[in-house]
């Protein structure tokens, strides 16, 4: 199975490899995305979505169902991640925690129960606590992180940003809190069941908005058609600013998914 599936990426890296001697150079200022897309964006965005940030323009708006598809991407990436990493085994044997540390003793002997008790007792005695700088250092500073990584996607028309780089800084203020104590700490306020339906919802907001766009008559993510409810000022600014809030929480639960399935080895019992 091993080999057969080593053949079957081999076969796909080539015919990539292959399909790439059809595009064009790099930098090359005669194709047709150089000639005539860049320059429309350049002198027409502005006009067109009153949004002076371009790039968030043409990612959100011009190509915005490409966007939706690549959190689709990131959705799916998340998803194949837990099923290859998530461990359900049952546990059969026993194993008990050292609260202080978090250090988790497998034993299997019968009398385990008194194993178990001259092994903590042994722990005790070279356990130093967490280092308390550290914690509350983290403390303090997640918060502002957090609220950082919500200004990036709600600012990313006007400067750089959107869901995704927001997305990414937010999924990392819930990872430095797991560094920081422990990944149970983390589990506790953040739940495998939330993060999954995090992830899911984002792409549903994404689409969501613009199959509301097409029941108001228009085109699907045609941000235009919410002019009616939310008035023409900068209404495809805020149509962008609903899906980067999208990406945003498909970004983020897919991050800390990643990292917590990583670290406890699919687990979810010990991890950095």
């Amino acid at each position: 199975m091993k080999l057969l599936s080593l053949i079957v990426v081999c076969l796909t890296g080539g015919l990539l490899l292959y399909g790439t001697a059809d595009l064009p150079d790099w930098g090359d200022p005669n194709t047709p995305a150089s000639l005539h897309l860049s320059k429309y964006y350049i002198e027409n965005a502005i006009r067109d979505t009153e949004v002076p940030n371009l790039v968030t323009a043409v990612l959100a708006d011009y190509r915005s169902i490409d966007t939706m598809l690549e959190t689709a991407v990131v959705f799916c990436a998340g998803l194949a991640c837990f099923m290859l990493l998530r461990d359900f085994t049952p546990k059969k044997d026993h194993y008990y925690r050292h609260v202080p540390s978090g250090v988790i003793l497998h034993v299997k002997n019968p009398d385990r129960q008194i194993i178990a008790g001259n092994e903590f007792e042994d722990m005790d005695k070279e356990w130093l606590p967490p280092d308390t700088i550290i914690k509350t250092v983290c403390r303090m500073l997640i918060p502002f992180i957090q609220i950082y990584a919500l200004y990036v996607v709600a600012h990313g028309d006007f400067s750089p940003g959107g869901g995704f780089q927001g997305g990414v800084i937010l999924g990392s203020s819930f990872i430095l809190l797991a560094i920081s104590y422990n990944l149970k700490y983390l589990l506790k306020r953040v739940s495998e069941k939330f993060l999954g339906i995090l992830s899911a919802a984002g792409v549903l907001v994404y689409m969501g908005i613009g199959l509301a766009a097409m029941v108001l008559g228009g085109n699907f993510l045609d941000y235009e058609k919410y002019a009616p409810i939310f008035g023409e000022h900068h209404i495809r600014a805020l149509g962008m600013l609903g899906v980067e809030i999208g990406v945003g929480m498909s970004v983020t639960a897919v991050m800390v998914i990643i990292y917590i399935n990583i670290v406890s080895e699919g687990k979810h019992d010990e991890g950095l």
